[in-house]
């Protein structure tokens, strides 16, 4: 575990406990931050600003549904030049109704490419998990297509994983798309060390519905989530450490919901005793 372990992105929210999130941060972290409806593009890209001057690296969430249009695009692509960030988390979103052109990922990944943006890396999300609301089959063709948007770019690509609680199940959907040719380096995302009741509320949003069906069926794992002191991160870790290289796992993507000092103790924990 020990070399994912010094490849880390912790993943922060913005919402009012964030700056206590970016206190509670190692020094010069690589932190990414999320993007949803409630708060807007401009909120991620506050909150960015504000981790870049704290010292940080960053990597800001995009969300295709909540840009309004190439004016728009033009308007986040000047400010990842003007900032120096040189990575980009591109999703989807969960908005309900766009607010402009751009219904998914690769329609807004088409336009922000083409745009001045001074990126060298661009991520998306993967699902070993699946998805509760998009077919695996579109999910598989999408990550494809990204990968391939990106490449075109001269971009180096990145896959996030969504959280999924069975270690088999990563390993066996790793597997299968390595085999078909995804190269994209992969970042493992697990949560963090969080209050348990937020993390198992937190997984239908998620859409890790098959990951908590997993939970229930293990007791073991269930007794372990609930009882004190709660879910330990290296459960998911340890399994898949044999595999990392050959599997092409780099880094270590930290759910905290901003439960940052936690987190970041159980790391260290972990890292004093490699």
């Amino acid at each position: 575990m020990s070399s994912l372990l010094d490849h880390v992105i912790i993943e922060i929210v913005p919402l009012k406990s964030a700056p206590a999130a970016v206190a509670a941060l190692r020094p010069e972290s690589t932190v990414s931050v999320t993007c949803s409806p409630a708060k807007g593009i401009e909120a991620t890209l506050e909150l960015a600003s504000a981790v870049l001057a704290a010292g940080h690296l960053v990597i800001p969430h995009l969300a295709a549904r909540m840009v309004e249009g190439p004016e728009h695009v033009a308007r986040i692509a000047a400010w990842f030049k003007r900032e120096g960030v040189r990575s980009v988390f591109v999703i989807g979103g969960d908005q309900e109704a766009p607010s402009g052109p751009y219904g998914d990922g690769i329609e807004f990944l088409r336009a922000f490419l083409a745009a001045d943006h001074g990126l060298t890396a661009v991520g998306f999300a993967a699902y070993p998990d699946g998805h509760t609301m998009i077919d695996r089959r579109v999910l598989h063709e999408a990550t494809h297509a990204k990968q391939a948007l990106v490449e075109a770019a001269g971009l180096a690509p990145f896959v996030s994983t969504q959280m999924c609680f069975d270690p088999g199940t990563i390993r066996t959907w790793l597997e299968a798309e390595r085999a078909v040719g995804l190269r994209a380096s992969l970042h493992l995302g697990i949560p963090g060390v969080v209050d348990r009741t937020k993390l198992l509320t937190m997984g239908a949003r998620l859409g890790i519905g098959t990951s908590l069906r997993f939970l229930k069926k293990n007791r073991a794992t269930v007794g372990r989530l609930l009882s004190p002191g709660g879910y330990d991160p290296s459960a998911l870790v340890r399994p898949l450490e044999a595999d990392a290289e050959r599997l092409g796992i780099d880094a270590l993507h930290l759910f905290t919901f901003n439960e940052v000092e936690q987190t970041e103790r159980w790391r260290e924990s972990a890292l004093a005793t490699r």
